[in-house]
């Protein structure tokens, strides 16, 4: 039972591909993969590009040829729920595409073909990676230099789980964050945050039967700000994070020895 670990920046795979045991670099679809051992887990990690299309082709690839049966996605958002603060952290429990628009003829945000506007995580792993998320958010928070990042001194991140969209767009201003919001609440979706990848991997992996799981860190509340300090913070926080939950999520997972 392969698991894929999918990153959408480098920085979040570098010290997950140093720890691989037996390492095999493969190429695919223009994209490189990387195979191994990792705490008894075959695992396969890869970059998932940038949008929904380069997202759902590499999990393509991976449900194709590499045959994986499980996938978890790291990664950055922008936060959108009145909660939800950067350096906090969002366990996904369903997806929806905030660009899929096919109205009148289907409902708002419904892609044709699929009963539910929203696409849900896969319960299991979703709840093992939230313990995972916990633990590491609590150790981690304690040692990060928020003040060097711009927060304030003391800073205590948050978990939280719910709904996260994703589109084609890197939603940047104060405006356009709110609009997206408004629209969302109004129509009975209680929307955390905002990104670029994962519900087109949510999609592929329905397609193919393969149970998802996400997590992404808070970088900015995807407005004015949401160019400051990106480098930084994920050097700082968001590399820090999904390297440690990653470790941790694999480690609680059952192996093929262990049942």
């Amino acid at each position: 039972m392969t698991i894929a670990i999918m990153s959408a920046l480098p920085q979040e795979q570098g010290s997950l591909v140093h720890a691989l045991q037996q390492p095999e670099r493969i190429e695919r679809a223009g994209r490189s993969f990387c195979r191994g051992q990792l705490h008894g887990h075959d695992v396969v990690l890869a970059l998932s590009g940038i949008g929904k299309v380069a997202a759902a082709t590499t999990t393509t690839v991976l449900a194709e040829h590499f045959g994986v049966t499980r996938i978890l996605f790291t990664g950055v958002a922008g936060g959108l729920g009145d909660e939800v603060r950067v350096g906090d952290v969002v366990v996904a429990q369903s997806y929806l595409q905030h660009d899929m628009d096919a109205s009148p003829i289907f409902e708002r945000w419904l892609v044709p073909g699929y009963a539910s506007i929203t696409m849900d995580c896969n319960a299991a792993l979703t709840q093992q990676l939230a313990l995972a998320t916990g633990l590491c958010v609590e150790q981690d928070g304690h040692a990060i230099d928020w003040p060097a990042l711009g927060l304030e001194a003391g800073h205590r991140p948050r978990v939280h789980q719910g709904l996260i969209v994703s589109g084609d767009r890197f939603v940047s201003t104060q405006r356009e964050s709110q609009a997206l919001r408004s629209a969302l609440t109004t129509a009975g979706h209680d929307v955390l945050a905002v990104e670029m990848e994962g519900a087109s991997v949510a999609q592929v992996c329905a397609d193919y039967g393969i149970a998802f799981t996400a997590v992404r860190t808070i970088s900015d509340r995807a407005d004015d700000s949401a160019h400051l300090d990106f480098g930084l913070f994920v050097e700082k926080v968001a590399s820090r994070y999904a390297d440690h939950i990653a470790h941790a999520f694999l480690k609680a997972l059952p192996t093929a020895a262990g049942g």
